[in-house]
């Protein structure tokens, strides 16, 4: 079959209702095969057709974990918090996470510099309110339109049971997206971060890991410290879940609906170094 014909079946699939979508991803599978598309583009076009499933609840940084600022800290203290989760913006709540009176923008913050009298609330940008619900593909047509970054996730309550960025829904199409606090270097698998514990990339080979915690996880059935959590769980984890493996605790920070990336290490004992 030559291109056209392959497109205008795909095209033809495409218009038709959901039930059609097992013969979509084979007819995807069969072009990757032919060489028409690389892998690349299938995992898109896969991650894709999986957002229209997938809900905000799936994806969501749950409220425990998100990270807030309260209107009524003093700066001097916001500071320090800005700088240390070296995130680009944040929920700021009036006391209760429920009560979310807007968004700020790090880089407002840089106001300090020339406004001596900068006042925080009078900066805040409002805040999007989502329900757990809102489907991934709905969701980043809207991020699209209203050029916002981030949704405050509601349950039926009313009541914030998380947040959710463009990253976080581009993230589950595409793949895992490193920023300037990624890992760079290939080599620079275990990494240990200001609060003490250990970033550590999932493709980690568990001698390595081993030698560096002190552990004695087998390698059997395994290669990959990455590997070991998606067998002790059977399935591939979501952003935020935490796993515990023989008394060490994997806190997941990067994962998408296929991949499991980094994993946070929480453990009194320092990495052995190399002399």
């Amino acid at each position: 079959m030559g291109i056209p014909g392959l497109f205008e079946r795909l095209s033809t699939l495409l218009l038709r209702e959901p039930e059609d979508r097992e013969q979509v991803l084979l007819l995807l599978h069969s072009a990757y095969e032919r060489n028409l598309m690389d892998a690349d583009a299938l995992s898109i076009i896969e991650g894709a057709l999986a957002a229209s499933e997938t809900r905000v609840t799936d994806v969501l940084v749950p409220r425990a974990q998100m990270d807030v600022i309260d209107i009524n800290t003093p700066l001097a203290e916001i500071l320090p918090v800005v700088i240390e989760t070296a995130h680009s913006r944040f929920p700021v709540v009036d006391g209760d996470r429920d009560n979310v009176q807007g968004i700020l923008l790090a880089k407002d913050l840089l106001r300090l510099q020339v406004e001596p009298d900068f006042n925080l609330r009078d900066w805040l940008r409002p805040a999007v309110f989502i329900p757990e619900s809102k489907r991934l593909n709905v969701l980043l047509r809207e991020f699209r339109v209203s050029r916002n970054h981030m949704a405050i996730v509601v349950d039926e309550y009313s009541g914030v049971a998380g947040l959710v960025t463009i990253e976080d829904v581009l993230e589950q199409i595409v793949g895992d997206i490193e920023d300037e606090y990624d890992f760079d270097e290939a080599h620079d698998n275990i990494r240990q971060d200001t609060t003490g514990r250990y970033r550590v990339k999932a493709q980690t080979e568990i001698e390595a890991f081993n030698a560096a915690f002190g552990t004695a996880f087998s390698d059997e059935d395994c290669d990959t410290i990455g590997g070991l959590i998606l067998r002790h769980l059977g399935r591939v984890p979501k952003r935020h879940e935490q796993v515990e493996i023989d008394g060490i605790r994997f806190h997941v920070l990067r994962a998408d609906s296929r991949r499991l990336y980094t994993v946070l290490v929480s453990d009194d004992r320092k990495p052995k170094t190399e002399d």
